[in-house]
């Protein structure tokens, strides 16, 4: 067997052990980096941490922190309370808000499964209260978080460009930001008309109920010393620590993070920062990793004690996946195994057959594994293919790719379709499965040749 073929399963059973174990395959790739490295590509430890990717870890960090900074000082509750109460009555427009809020949040950097972690306690909450479907307000949330992805300033756009951007491809972020939505805005009207949206726009309620919402923590802040390295409040004595007015690990008063009133002064500043940033971004070209870090210390600056523990709530484990794939990837390429990859899928009879199977590949493995781990370790095996000159548009096939490897994000076995199965209370948890199920088998299937169809047979 050829150090490529093992190095290709070896990154298959990665996707095959994180999906049956609870183990950040980000562990497995920066391992099977290590292994595969030094004993097949004859690298040293020095070259193999050289293709960790810096710029994107930047990226990733400060926009999760930056919007673990706005969930908690209740910028984020605060928002979507005003999108209830624009309701108003208007019960077939609940749905469309959900959706709405869930593109917003992910289009300025929120994690997807954060977004739908915020958003879908709150949407099956209202589905119970007005007898909407509960797999229709579910969906929504899900195609939500997907439609806005992939903004230029998002996670998932930003390992997507910069992925395209590295290999000198022909980079068009807008127009996979427009494909995202337009797709999943065109499925999510599909399924409002289907799943009940007609009987909703006959119906009409004089007010809606007010709807209390919870503060939805994503992840669990770290406790004792703030932050991480604190060996100085760690070595306190209880004795000192009650001398300073509590606990020795509690020096500085808690703060209810999250549960703040709605509308204030510091609220407004976060929601210019994140404006801000957008701005900064897409208008100037700043590096997204330092604005989103810059704005995100003059908020912790402004309210030291409001963000002690919004490093915690650093999406750690998804930088972890994302930076591990990236390296191991990147050993791939020193071994020529992305050439390998290439030249094969570009050996294919058609060009056409072959990127038609590249967006089945991304959507079937990313219906059981994580989209961000697809995004970095297929789209660089894709490359050489793109390069060689099969007539293939790299633009369009990116879209197609990009689209149909986060669209399948309804199966009840990835990350999304899991959170909302798990909020879908007052339902049949099993029927709700099955259909979860079938729809997100019924996706896998059918969206990567509708996709194909649009963005790659169509063009050329």
């Amino acid at each position: 067997m050829t150090p490529h073929l093992i190095s290709i399963y070896a990154l298959a059973a990665m996707f095959v052990i994180a999906t049956i174990w609870p183990i950040n395959m980000g562990v497995l790739a920066f391992v099977g980096a290590f292994l595969v490295g030094t004993l097949l590509a004859g690298q040293t430890t020095n070259e193999i941490i050289a293709g960790f990717p810096g710029g994107l870890f930047l990226t990733l960090v400060g926009i999760t922190w930056l919007f673990a900074l706005a969930q908690n000082n209740g910028t984020i509750d605060w928002l979507v309370r005003m999108a209830v109460r624009a309701v108003r009555g208007r019960i077939a427009a609940i749905p469309w808000i959900m959706f709405v809020i869930s593109a917003l949040l992910t289009a300025v950097g929120a994690v997807s499964p954060g977004a739908v972690a915020i958003v879908a306690p709150i949407a099956l909450g209202f589905a119970f209260r007005y007898q909407i479907s509960p797999l229709l307000m579910g969906l929504m949330v899900v195609h939500g978080a997907q439609a806005g992805g992939f903004s230029p300033i998002s996670i998932y756009g930003g390992i997507t460009n910069r992925v395209v951007e590295k290999a000198g491809l022909p980079l068009s972020p807008m127009t996979t930001f427009a494909a995202s939505f337009g797709v999943n805005a065109a499925v999510a009207m599909l399924l409002f008309m289907v799943l009940g949206g007609r009987a909703l726009m006959k119906a009409q309620t004089a007010t809606v109920a007010p709807v209390k919402v919870p503060h939805v923590q994503i992840t669990k802040p770290a406790t004792g010393p703030q932050i991480f390295g604190d060996s100085e409040a760690e070595a306190l004595s209880r004795r000192i620590g009650e001398e300073g007015g509590g606990e020795s690990n509690r020096l500085v008063a808690e703060v209810e993070e999250g549960n703040q009133p709605d509308g204030t002064l510091y609220q407004i500043v976060t929601l210019v920062g994140l404006a801000l940033l957008a701005i900064l971004v897409l208008a100037f070209k700043l590096d997204i990793g330092f604005v989103s870090l810059t704005i995100g210390l003059g908020l912790s600056l402004w309210n030291p004690t409001m963000q002690k523990r919004a490093m915690a709530q650093v999406a750690w484990p998804e930088i972890m996946l994302i930076t591990g794939v990236s390296t191991y990837v990147a050993v791939l390429e020193h071994m020529g195994t992305i050439d390998f990859v290439g030249s094969s899928v570009a050996g294919l009879a058609s060009p056409l057959l072959a990127a038609l199977v590249l967006c089945f590949v991304g959507a079937v493995v990313s219906a059981f594994a994580s989209s961000t781990a697809v995004l970095g370790s297929l789209i660089p095996l894709a490359v050489p293919f793109l390069q060689s000159g099969t007539g293939v548009g790299a633009i369009g096939f990116i879209a197609a790719m990009a689209v149909a490897s986060t669209i399948v994000d309804v199966s009840p076995f990835s990350t999304n379709g899991a959170l909302v199965l798990a909020n879908a209370s007052g339902t049949d948890r099993q029927a709700f499965f099955k259909k979860l199920l079938n729809y997100g088998a019924l996706v896998t299937v059918v969206a990567p040749v509708v996709l194909w169809l649009l963005f790659i047979v169509l063009p050329g």
